[in-house]
């Protein structure tokens, strides 16, 4: 059996083994889309991550069988293109949520005690030259007490409500579907969320129901101490619209893992903003952390198997 793996680097040093097993695996770190087209012609097993399978793609791998997602949205693929032609799309969901809730609260925790400020106290000196045994330049505050907004209760946002518990604070969400499935919490409307919580995480899918959800107007609504942290996709926080508030000390502060364009173009407002310490940026890590990435390999390659038994198996595996 023929696997190919157009953007293989997206793993990072991941062992890819568990595939390996399965037949003959070639791996690109990276595929432009037309070296992509020359790369799939005898493959029957294509996994992308970031990689568009476009019905162009489709047409110049006449072997292919089935598409393995390398992550859970599927919106890179052309799925009416793979039905026509008999292809199978699988993708590989919940192999990420603790990575991504572990991050969410690195990132609440850092804004809510300036981690970053008084860590370079200590290794500029300052806190040495400070005469005092303590530090009390910049306040933080504690999360007993407050409330969180979530938005999207889906797997990602009841575990970092559970989290929110524990630390004590109150907890309320917004449900972008519109179905308030989740009976735990009080479910609120978009614009009690923005006005009540002082620490808001987003943790829902783009669509046409997220795209812009948070703009200019709802980052007014905002409590001018609170906290927006996106751990969803960027297009769901209006990006200049963030940096006008950051500009204007009009928020307590943001954290981003996700943006309109990665990598994060060098142009952007959030780059060039007058209050640069209210900031926290990953770059799209939240969800890779060592073992969820192992796990998403273990599922790519069971994706792989269980297709190839229900197919009645590819011909390397007969």
């Amino acid at each position: 059996m023929k696997i190919v793996f157009l953007d293989a680097a997206t793993l990072g040093d991941t062992s890819l083994q568990p595939i390996e097993a399965l037949g003959e695996l070639v791996t690109y770190p990276v595929s432009s889309p037309e070296e992509a087209l020359g790369r799939v012609g005898d493959c029957e097993v294509l996994i992308v991550n970031k990689v568009k399978v476009t019905e162009d793609l489709i047409k110049r791998a006449p072997r292919l069988r089935l598409v393995c997602e390398a992550a859970t949205g599927v919106n890179n693929i052309d799925l009416e293109a793979c039905k026509r032609r008999g292809i199978a799309v699988k993708n590989v969901a919940g192999y990420s949520t603790e990575s991504v809730v572990q991050q969410t609260w690195m990132h609440i925790l850092s804004l809510a005690c300036n981690g970053p400020y008084f860590d370079g106290r200590v290794k500029s000196g300052e806190y040495s030259r400070n005469g005092l045994f303590t530090d009390l330049t910049k306040p933080f505050i504690e999360l007993a007490g407050k409330t969180i907004g979530i938005i999207g209760m889906g797997a990602i946002g009841t575990r970092v409500a559970e989290v929110a518990k524990c630390f004590g604070m109150k907890v309320i969400y917004y449900s972008t579907s519109g179905t308030s499935h989740c009976k735990t919490y009080p479910s609120v409307s978009l614009e009690e969320l923005m006005r009540e919580s002082d620490v808001i995480s987003i943790h829902a899918p783009l669509n046409e129901r997220t795209n812009g959800l948070v703009g200019e107007k709802e980052l007014a609504m905002m409590k001018p101490t609170a906290f927006i942290v996106n751990m969803g996709r960027g297009g769901i926080i209006d990006e200049k619209a963030l940096a006008d508030a950051i500009d204007r000390d009009a928020i307590g502060g943001a954290a981003l893992d996700v943006f309109v364009n990665e990598p994060i173009p060098e142009g952007n407002p959030l780059l060039h903003t007058s209050h640069p310490e209210k900031l926290r940026f990953t770059p799209h890590t939240a969800w890779a952390s060592v073992e969820a990435r192992n796990r998403l390999v273990e599922a790519i390659a069971g994706n792989i198997y269980s297709h190839s038994i229900v197919a009645g198996g590819f011909e390397e595996m007969s």
